[in-house]
């Protein structure tokens, strides 16, 4: 009885293994299909496209830029001096001090001439005590907005600002991060050009700054980071947006706007009440909330994604402070999706309901889970002897190739449309990190994933130490290069 039941559950899982395997196929060229039109409608479209003509228009709409920042005294004066120098014509760059421990509010009072004001301070939606909030007695800053408060999170950061923004859009941005000069026009076209569906929130391209030359705050020359966790994450950053979401985008299905850039219409925002605290994925959270909340009063919209390379960032290279994100993202994922049960399989919720959310549960959330069951049901085989050693080694050709093909053609449509990495040798290297990834670092972001299971599991939350070494300009990269050679 035993022995025809264990004999049973190995056929079952036999059986599901390789039906799942199929399925990441079809659904990966899918995607690499989808991807690729969504890819050619752009830059047709864009293609003449004159963003001055934004920039200067009357009816284009006001953009709140919310940048919460904790504990970034080394960089803030440099970060906010580059957020102020966007070209646009109507907007505000609100900051967020969100209790930092060292001087992160001392540094910005004096060079942009700081003054607490009376402001009529009113939480539409609630969040930790606001100490004060700051305006330049110098109308060349005019356009900056500085709150201080009590330590609450990101997410409550950000809600802050919410509650403080004046325009119709807001974005959502990291601090530290680098944002092109054209990067609130190109954001803002979608919302423009909205017909008969509304757009409520637009996703962006973020680039790896690591390695490259940044000069008053703008990447000047593109590198491929050093590091081999950095040139995989080049090559997971294109997969991620270039062809992922640019293949969700196509069908409307985009569950996820990185919370580094993304532009949301405030309306929208307040009226779901704004990121939910309580959880690490608040980017990811607060999109599924907006999706659901317009399905649910039966008006028709849009999530839209600009794929030009507008924000760039500095992204972990150790294996310690990767792993700490990685841990996040995944606890971020199962919070979000326990959250939103009610979209699982659901028709009312159209795409996300029937595709997305099955996507994410599957292959996102239970994907590490998936693999080492996978492993462990090929080493029963191999310990009672009924394994198919040709069955085997051609179902793992077949999903290495499809990993490489992805991969490939990720890099093959950043090539074709934007061509930033130049130097033959970077493309030499991404190449190579291609070949090797599924073997050397894959292993390593599965165990990190199972690890994110567990903590969440345990109840672990928190984001966790992301230590950053900050941007290198040209000048800085060649004043090492000359001491290294004396």
């Amino acid at each position: 009885m035993y022995s025809f039941l264990f004999y049973l559950i190995l056929e079952v899982l036999g059986w599901m293994f390789l039906i799942l395997s199929f399925s990441v196929i079809v659904i990966y060229m899918i995607m690499m299909v989808l991807s690729s039109l969504e890819m050619r409608d752009y830059l047709r479209k864009n293609q003449f496209a004159d963003y001055g003509d934004i920039i200067t228009s009357p009816i284009a709409p006001g953009v709140s830029i919310l940048a919460p920042a904790f504990n970034e005294g080394q960089n803030i004066v440099q970060n906010v001096k580059s957020l102020l120098s966007l070209h646009y014509g109507r907007f505000e760059v609100i900051v967020i001090n969100d209790g930092s421990k060292d001087d992160t509010l001392a540094k910005l009072i004096e060079p942009f001439e700081l003054v607490k004001t009376d402001f009529a301070y009113f939480p539409e939606i609630e969040t930790q005590p606001v100490r004060g909030v700051y305006k330049s007695s110098n109308m060349s800053f005019r356009r900056l907005i500085v709150i201080d408060k009590e330590n609450g999170g990101k997410a409550d950061a950000l809600n802050t600002g919410i509650n403080i923004a004046n325009m119709e859009i807001l974005a959502c941005i990291d601090v530290d991060c680098i944002l092109a000069s054209d990067s609130i026009s190109r954001m803002i076209r979608p919302f423009m050009e909205e017909t008969n569906r509304k757009v409520i929130a637009v996703g962006g391209v973020i680039g790896i700054a690591n390695n490259c030359d940044v000069q008053d705050g703008t990447v000047t020359t593109y590198r491929v980071p050093e590091s081999v966790l950095g040139k995989f994450q080049v090559v997971e950053y294109f997969r991620a947006f270039l062809m992922g979401r640019m293949a969700w985008s196509r069908i409307n299905g985009l569950m996820l706007i990185s919370g580094a850039f993304g532009f949301f219409r405030t309306d929208i925002v307040r009226k779901v009440g704004g990121y939910f605290p309580k959880t690490v994925g608040e980017d990811m959270e607060l999109i599924v909330r907006m999706r659901r909340y317009m399905y649910e009063e039966k008006i028709a919209y849009k999530v839209a994604f600009v794929p030009d390379l507008l924000c760039w960032t500095e992204v972990p290279e150790s294996e310690d402070v990767l792993s700490r994100q990685r841990n996040r993202w995944m606890r971020g994922t199962i919070e979000t999706l326990q959250l939103h049960k009610a979209l699982k399989l659901n028709p009312k919720y159209g795409t996300i309901g029937t595709l997305s959310y099955p996507f994410w549960n599957v292959f996102e959330k239970n994907g590490p889970i998936l693999e080492v069951t996978g492993l462990i049901y090929t080493l029963v085989l191999i310990f009672i002897g009924d394994f198919s050693a040709i069955y085997f080694m051609a179902l793992l050709v077949m999903m290495y190739l499809l990993s490489l093909l992805v991969s490939a053609f990720s890099v093959l449509y950043e090539q074709i449309a934007f061509n930033h990495y130049k130097d033959k040798k970077d493309l030499r290297r991404l190449i190579w990190m291609i070949i090797t990834e599924p073997l050397v670092v894959h292993p390593k972001v599965v165990w990190w994933g199972l690890k994110g299971h567990w903590d969440f599991i345990k109840g672990k939350g928190g984001w966790g130490s992301m230590i950053r070494k900050g941007f290198k300009t040209a000048e800085d990269k060649k004043n090492l290069s000359t001491q290294s050679n004396t």
